[in-house]
């Protein structure tokens, strides 16, 4: 479908939250290089009226995560931004892997399968 609409690749962003001003970086650097970007669009680490009431909260983390995964089908790569890997990216990156999606690290020897 991507081929018939000649789009550029598309990169999805993955990584920790606490590293969003990375993932602007990354962003920034992916777009100048042609591609099309997308990313984690919230940042439940800052507080935020949106998800200051714990229950809503947890709903919103489920709802973000299955989001994210679907970003990452859509996407021909996936980069790994930071030099920490936590539990939620490092099921994101084998997620990726089971698709057959290339990962790209900002931070190569964070690679759990490195």
């Amino acid at each position: 479908m991507k081929k018939l609409l000649s789009l550029p690749r598309i990169v999805v962003i993955c990584g920790s939250t606490r590293f969003m001003t990375e993932m602007n970086e990354a962003d920034l650097r992916e777009t100048k290089a042609g591609k099309i970007v997308v990313k984690p669009g919230c940042d439940m680490k800052s507080p935020h009226e949106l998800w200051s009431d714990p229950v809503e909260a947890e709903v919103l983390k489920v709802r973000l995560g299955d989001l994210h995964r679907a970003k990452i089908r859509l996407a021909d790569e996936v980069l790994v931004v930071g030099d920490y890997i936590g539990d939620s990216t490092r099921a994101e990156i084998a997620y990726a892997r089971s698709l057959g999606k290339p990962v790209r690290f900002t931070h190569p020897e964070v690679d759990p399968d490195a």
